[in-house]
């Protein structure tokens, strides 16, 4: 079984180089007739990006059935660039289109966060300006600038980055994100979640369902349902220092505002406000007296359930105990739908 199949719109520089693309209705896992069909547009074997003209798009609907015959008719009358992509096996990618396709199969929820091959991405993903006009490439921004100007207006650039935010091209069901440049194509964001106006979530990160993010899911770091994370909060990236632990924050935990972890947390855990826990931070764990019985890594506390991380107001060691209270979300503020 193939990998994923999809048709795109989307933009090129002057020099025909793919800046940015546009999947309506990618299919994950397609049937082999939708692969079959594809080789009406020049479609061999293997992973390929194939540009598309209005004659190979006619050509195609004829061969496709359903919603992706009809997607390629309505994509004859684009003035914009258009591109098939079919992915046979899940291998590094070769162009700016299957790294599209790829974060967007993440956003559309069609892929979990590592369930699919992002190596040699950050390659293939150019670097440009995110403007009212859509991607410009850096090189020609300066002229696009002037054309506006001439014509009364005026170009504005919300960001200049490999990554475009994810509501351009996904909007998921049952969200809500009160700032969309605070969340990159590549993020999963499950049913039920809130994002308040200092979240963010990165690509290859998000959330299972039913989470408050008012903190930082960075890339590679997936958080459990029911979980909430306060303001400020940090989860260490896969990105981040070197490491190759992949964090995760469990079902129902909290990690308090401005705190932070680069372990990954069990289910029902919290990490207090302003604690910042690391793979090497020495922690004192306590029996239910309150005594000290022995002083351990953070890392060797990783995934472990129902744990309470909190510094001492007198002494300043990290200590933890076991949490006897688990949160539980606002079912209202969680209503989405």
């Amino acid at each position: 079984m193939a990998l994923a199949f999809a048709l795109g719109v989307g933009t090129q520089n002057s020099k025909n180089e793919w800046l940015e693309v546009f999947y309506q209705k990618p299919v994950f896992q397609p049937a082999a007739d939708l692969v079959e069909a594809a080789k009406a547009a020049g479609y061999t074997s293997g992973n390929q990006a194939i540009e598309l003209n209005t004659e190979k798009l006619e050509t195609l609907s004829a061969a496709l059935t359903g919603e992706q015959a009809a997607l390629a008719k309505t994509l004859t009358a684009s003035k914009a660039p258009t591109v098939l992509v079919v992915l046979e096996s899940d291998e590094p990618s070769q162009s700016t289109p299957e790294v599209y396709l790829k974060l967007q199969l993440i956003s559309h929820r069609l892929v979990k966060p590592h369930g699919i091959d992002l190596s040699g991405m950050f390659g293939l993903l150019p670097n440009v300006a995110w403007t009212s006009k859509g991607a410009i490439d850096l090189a020609e921004i300066s002229d696009a600038q002037l054309q506006a100007r001439m014509q009364g207006e005026v170009l504005e650039v919300f960001s200049v980055d490999k990554f475009p935010k994810m509501t351009d091209y996904v909007v998921p069901s049952g969200v809500r994100i009160a700032d969309a440049g605070r969340v990159r194509l590549g993020a999963y964001a499950g049913e039920g979640t809130t994002i308040m106006h200092e979240g963010f979530i990165n690509f290859n990160a998000g959330t299972e369902g039913t989470s408050m993010v008012e903190g930082r899911i960075s890339a590679g770091v997936m958080v459990g349902k029911g979980s909430d994370l306060g303001g400020g909060c940090s989860t260490m990236g896969t990105l981040s220092g070197g490491g190759n632990i992949i964090i995760k924050v469990g079902e129902n935990s909290l990690i308090g505002a401005n705190a932070g972890i680069g372990i990954p947390l069990g289910d029902r855990c919290t990490v207090e406000s302003g604690l910042y826990i690391t793979a090497g931070t020495k922690i004192q764990l306590l029996d239910a007296d309150k005594n000290v019985v022995e002083v351990v890594k953070a890392r060797d506390l990783a995934n472990k359930p129902d744990l309470l991380f909190r510094r001492d107001s007198i002494s300043g060691a990290v200590q933890c105990v076991t949490n006897k209270t688990a949160i539980e979300l606002n079912s209202e503020l969680h209503a989405n739908n």
